[in-house]
């Protein structure tokens, strides 16, 4: 029997946010049985409460981000993995910003923060939802399809496919959450360099930098063109690799972009506040799929 858990003690982690840029500290808060997961904006007035509920999810654009009583607190899929991956239940976070940092665009530095201050066991039995139908999300039109049926344990599988030479189709999956931060909890976000480029002339992914996501390319830049990125990101040079990525990183899977996208369904889903117990294939997902199919379990449950 599987019981509740939270953090042992406060700890504090800070970075940008990734679209505003605005330098943000976060910090976890040990919290009681039954709490939940509540982020808390201790910069607004009242310093109000945010549930981690997928209700409370008011845009999926550029991540999913939450909000309540007219504060809100954006793309915290990322955190959210982490708590799930690490099965923690209980925490209060308090933000001093809108945004999440994007820290290196994945759990990892997450995960690293509420390991430091360690996993609490309590004393309640942790509750899962248990899936006892077939419960399914589609846009055929997209492609877009995640299904979940009924399972004896948890297991997660992730199809992406932009149809492009760079990046074609990819799976990956997840076989149970202790598979967690052996798989998942360190693959970084991506993005294709035409998507940064619309970012850029929009004002957008002011807190971004090339540290904290894989850029795909799918039409080769001339010499002008990764100049001109070099300068707007501060580095010596830029330049494309053989396989068709930017010299920012190194990849830690060659499926990395669909472990990355498992990451943040695993994340999006945790807004459910339970684990789930179930199978779950899903293809050409995303946010907004992600938490369309998150209500719809939340309906039928």
């Amino acid at each position: 029997m599987e019981k509740q858990s939270t953090i042992n003690t406060s700890v504090s982690i800070s970075g940008k946010g990734l679209h505003s840029g605005k330098q943000v500290t976060v910090t976890f808060i040990p919290a009681a049985e039954d709490f939940g997961i509540k982020f808390q904006r201790v910069d607004l007035p009242g310093k109000p409460i945010i549930h981690a509920n997928v209700f409370n999810v008011y845009d999926t654009s550029r991540g999913t981000s939450i909000q309540e009583h007219n504060a809100e607190v954006k793309t915290v899929e990322h955190l959210l993995a982490a708590l799930a991956g690490l099965k923690i239940d209980n925490l209060l976070i308090e933000i001093d910003a809108e945004e999440m940092p994007i820290m290196d665009g994945s759990a990892k530095l997450f995960v690293e923060a509420l390991l430091k201050s360690g996993i609490k066991t309590q004393n309640k039995k942790r509750e899962h939802l248990v899936i006892d139908k077939i419960i399914k999300f589609e846009k055929p039109d997209k492609g877009i399809e995640l299904t979940i049926t009924p399972a004896d344990s948890f297991k997660m599988t992730v199809e992406v496919d932009y149809g492009t030479d760079v990046l074609a189709k990819q799976h990956a999956s997840l076989e149970s959450m202790d598979e967690f931060l052996k798989e998942i909890y360190n693959c970084r976000t991506f993005v294709f360099l035409h998507e940064i480029q619309f970012l850029i002339q929009h004002n957008l992914a002011l807190g971004g930098d090339l540290d904290n996501a894989i850029v795909f390319v799918d039409k080769k830049p001339d010499a002008q063109t990764l100049e001109q990125l070099a300068k707007f990101f501060n580095k010596s040079n830029i330049q494309v690799m053989e396989n068709g990525i930017l010299n920012n990183l190194q990849l830690h899977h060659s499926n990395e972009p669909a472990r990355h996208k498992l990451l943040d369904l695993v994340g999006d889903l945790y807004l459910l506040g339970k684990p789930i117990q179930g199978h779950i294939v899903a293809k050409k997902t995303g946010h907004f799929a992600n938490v369309e199919f998150a209500k719809l379990i939340a309906e039928a449950i």
